[in-house]
């Protein structure tokens, strides 16, 4: 797969697919970016499973953190890697040991490592690299663009608008 750009309907197929994330490198500090990522993903309904060695056990969100994949008792969906090209390694080799294999391996803004994604393209897995799912599910639903953020997705439908926060989903053409 050519790893420099994603079609908008695999990412959109992806996102939509996805039920269950586990967040590699999930922190507990609300000033962290993986901790914002974590909170907007749980907010569109996916559940979030944080893994930190550190601190395993605790709750981010509400959510138990884990110590690492294997201790996760569910299947996985997708695989997020909020750690540097250097882990990401390992870290893939940890999702291709598990049973059922995530569908998905995605790997966080800055994160590239193609001999990981080699591996895990060759099992079957679909490797997105130097994404973040957060920023793509905001620029596929328009969210972005309702902000002020050009999204490059041009359309006429003027946004349902309702009381209190206002989000909007992948799901909307």
């Amino acid at each position: 797969m050519n790893h420099e750009s994603y079609p908008d309907e695999l990412i959109r197929g992806i996102l939509k697919a996805t039920k269950t994330i586990a967040l590699v490198g999930a922190s507990g500090n609300d000033n962290r970016p993986s901790y914002f990522v974590l909170k907007y993903l749980m907010g569109r309904n996916y559940r979030m499973l944080p893994v930190n060695p550190g601190l395993a056990g605790q709750d981010i969100l509400g959510a138990k953190v884990f110590s690492s994949l294997a201790e996760i008792p569910e299947p996985i969906d997708m695989v997020e890697i909020f750690r540097n090209s250097q882990a990401a390694d390992g870290i893939v080799d940890e999702a291709l040991a598990l049973d059922p294999l995530p569908k998905v391996i995605w790997m966080q803004l800055t994160v590239r490592n193609a001999a990981a994604a080699a591996r895990a393209e060759a099992r079957g897995v679909t490797v997105i690299m130097n994404r973040c799912p957060k920023i793509e599910y905001g620029r596929l639903s328009g969210e972005i663009g309702w902000t002020g953020v050009n999204s490059r997705i041009i359309s006429s439908k003027k946004p349902a608008m309702f009381k209190g926060f206002q989000k909007f989903t992948i799901d909307r053409r």
